[in-house]
């Protein structure tokens, strides 16, 4: 799976430590799956696909049900941090994971080494059900379950897995909502230094 913090406003992020949670991190500060070729990009960068999968067919159908899943995703998992079932997310997305998954095979590349390709190239439903599963077994395990974490920062949406030494991670990402409070604490302190 891909990895890595992202600063800019409209960079995909995959920083949250599943992607079911990176999929949900697709709409803030703004909708950042607003194309195609962005749900493309979210797709490879997500690792749902080995590395040089064509993307071809992917069209306005498929960016329509990946922001569905999301949002019931986003229901789900806010529901189940804020003790709220959300049963009509929760059976959607079960029936989003009752589809086959992408099929992965080994094959040799140039100089002999296996590399990972799929045996036919998916279609939504299978990158769908992969999202779903994931967010299945992130919801069901309760050691993950108690790793989640709603982001302290101001306005910040986004929910992450907090997998940090003593589970006291406070942000989505450092650099970004981390970064914006340690500058508004220290615009405090000048503040009242100079009061």
């Amino acid at each position: 799976m891909a990895s890595g913090t992202a600063t800019a406003p409209y960079e995909l992020r995959f920083d949250s430590g599943r992607i079911c949670l990176d999929l949900l991190t697709t709409t803030h500060p703004e909708e950042r799956l607003d194309s195609v070729e962005r749900l493309r990009a979210w797709i490879a960068g997500a690792g749902l696909v080995p590395v040089g999968t064509p993307l071809v067919g992917v069209d306005a159908g498929w960016l329509r049900d990946f922001r569905e899943l999301r949002l019931h995703l986003g229901v789900l998992v806010r529901g189940e941090l804020d003790g709220q079932p959300a049963e009509g997310a929760l059976a959607r997305v079960n029936a989003v994971a009752r589809q086959a998954p992408p099929v992965l095979c080994a094959v040799r590349a140039e100089g002999g080494v296996l590399v990972r390709r799929l045996r036919a190239l998916p279609g939504p439903e299978e990158l769908l059900a992969v999202v779903a599963r994931e967010a299945i077994e992130l919801l069901t395990d309760p050691g993950a379950r108690a790793s989640l974490r709603q982001c302290e920062g101001d306005n910040c949406p986004i929910v992450y897995l907090d997998t940090s030494r003593g589970r006291r991670r406070r942000w989505c990402s450092s650099e970004v909502c981390g970064n914006r409070e340690r500058v508004a604490r220290h615009r405090r302190r000048a503040a009242l230094a100079r009061a």
